[in-house]
């Protein structure tokens, strides 16, 4: 929420991952809230000079006894070749301060199925904690959020550092 309750529309993000690989080290992503659960945008992997249109739309919210379901499309993972697509359907409930979700995702590089999955775990009023599999490697996600903006520092495959950057607006 922005000021005076109102949702961002749009986001701006930035990337960088510390890799020899050249198309994961830097990404940005630029989305537009359509609505309350439909959200379209483009990522641009700088260095692979791949824009790629990326959405998301929650199908269902979450409530005290049912999880939010969300499906979406992206590039593939941070280590797949250009030009690769995702497709996903996610699920994902509050239990207090731990989020634990799950992921049914199919991979266009190696044209599979993967499940990734993650706990958002809320160490303070602005200080999050996320581990999480993306269906193949493993990553951690230490990231600080106030109303408009954020910053992450990253441990990717459990090998390589990085830092996120988004503002909403």
């Amino acid at each position: 929420m922005g000021p005076n309750g109102f949702i961002q529309t749009r986001t701006l993000s930035v990337r960088f991952v510390d890799t020899a690989e050249t198309r994961p080290r830097w990404r940005f992503n630029l989305a537009h809230r359509v609505d309350a659960r439909l959200q379209l945008g483009l990522e641009w992997n700088a260095a692979a000079n791949e824009v790629v249109p990326t959405g998301n739309w929650i199908v269902a919210t979450e409530t005290d006894s049912r999880p939010m379901v969300s499906v979406g499309t992206s590039s593939d993972r941070i280590f797949s070749p250009p030009g690769t697509r995702a497709w996903y359907v996610t699920a994902g409930k509050s239990t207090g301060r731990a989020a634990p979700y799950v992921s049914l995702f199919h991979s266009g590089w190696e044209r599979r199925w993967r499940f990734p999955a993650g706990v958002n775990l809320q160490l303070s009023p602005h200080v999050d904690l996320l581990p999480m599999t993306d269906g193949r490697n493993a990553h951690v996600l230490l990231s600080h959020r106030r109303e408009q903006s954020n910053i992450s520092l990253m441990w990717i495959a459990l090998r390589h550092p990085g830092i996120g950057m988004g503002w909403s607006y």
